[in-house]
């Protein structure tokens, strides 16, 4: 016999972790997650940091509520999620002039050579800084979640593959693993399975396109300071941070993936330490280890929350791309006040709409 539930969302990474603690104890809320262990794709494999200057202007204003949100939080927890980590772009001027937005402001390439000293000094031609970012503790935020729904009465059922969900009645029906749920909401925050849970339901696709990207930790002769920014190229082939003693690397890259636990490509990441070894003095010597994620997106790369237009009940959450952690708490509030009837887009007053009213267009047909 089915279990009953206000809201079942299926997908354990932080889109579905973050939605669960928002709305579990103003409503009845099971998670279910295809893994045995929460956060196993994508959400696993973050570049943990968080900036706001980064992305469209919607995911900038997103990224900004969700730092309030967070170091709101912070105060409340034994272990931080957010430090203090500065952002900054380097290439040439036009590059940089075209990539650097919102709180990003360009700076000489006398303080970008202050701030990061490996980079060697003919390997750009200007740099932007954005001092507001933040690194990000993504376990810890990922187990505040886990812990807040769980104590606030969530379910969350992991190894539970979703193989069948149907409209019956004024509700739905899920089968997720040996399991059984019946509510009147279902969240679609299924990440790069976002288009194949929509199948499954009998909703039509939204297009979503994972895109792979690889990251690695690596041993260098030159350590980075706790202080020094993470530095990424403004255009889109590299970025690199401190990691303790060790410094995480990646080429940024934008590789269309069917949904699947991707690995790294042979060679992609040897490809990097060459590059990195000529544009600076951290000289790498190996990899300790290395990954790939999915950061999965629509076509205009605006995440997609809302419901869908077509099947009553059906909840879009999906999309993030790359900005998943850094818009999780305020898109996680968003679709919050959506399911339980709290924020009408017709209130124009309201910050929360007009935040909302940005991020839904994109899921209208």
């Amino acid at each position: 016999m089915a279990s009953n539930y206000d809201v079942v969302i299926v997908g354990g990474g932080i889109a579905g972790l973050s939605l669960a603690s928002a709305l579990a104890g103003k409503c009845t809320v099971a998670l279910v997650e295809a893994e045995q262990s929460l956060a196993f794709h994508t959400s696993s494999r973050s570049a943990r940091q968080l900036i706001p200057s980064y992305g469209p202007p919607i995911v900038q204003e997103l990224t900004v509520r969700t730092l309030e949100l967070m170091r709101a939080r912070d105060a409340e927890l034994p272990e931080p999620v957010l430090t203090p980590r500065r952002f900054m772009l380097v290439g040439d001027e036009e590059t940089v002039r075209a990539e650097a937005s919102g709180n990003m402001h360009t700076i000489t390439h006398a303080e970008a050579m202050q701030l990061c000293p490996v980079l060697k000094p003919d390997s750009f031609q200007a740099a932007g800084l954005d001092n507001g970012s933040f690194g990000c503790n993504a376990p810890a935020l990922l187990e505040d979640h886990r812990k807040r729904a769980q104590a606030a009465g969530a379910d969350i059922i992991t190894g539970a593959r979703v193989h069948s969900a149907q409209r019956l009645g004024s509700g739905w029906q899920v089968g997720a693993g040996t399991e059984g749920f019946q509510s009147a909401v279902v969240v679609n925050a299924a990440g790069a399975w976002a288009d194949e849970l929509a199948v499954i339901s009998g909703v039509e696709k939204l297009g979503l396109q994972p895109y792979r990207r690889t990251a690695a930790i690596v041993n260098v002769e030159q350590s980075l300071t706790p202080q020094t920014p993470m530095v990424a190229a403004a255009d889109h082939s590299f970025y690199f941070r401190a990691e303790g003693n060790q410094v995480l690397i990646s080429p940024s890259e934008t590789v269309p993936s069917g949904a699947e636990d991707a690995k790294p490509y042979a060679g992609d990441v040897d490809k990097l330490i060459s590059r990195l070894n000529s544009l600076t003095t951290l000289g790498i010597r190996s990899v300790d280890r290395a990954w790939t994620g999915l950061r999965t997106e629509a076509a205009d790369g605006i995440p997609v929350v809302g419901f869908d237009a077509e099947a009553k009940g059906f909840f879009w959450l999906a999309g993030q791309g790359g900005y998943g952690f850094q818009t999780s708490s305020a898109i996680a509030e968003l679709a919050a006040g959506l399911i339980l009837g709290e924020v009408k887009e017709d209130s124009p007053e309201s910050r929360t709409a007009e935040q909302l009213a940005a991020v839904r267009w994109s899921i209208r047909r």
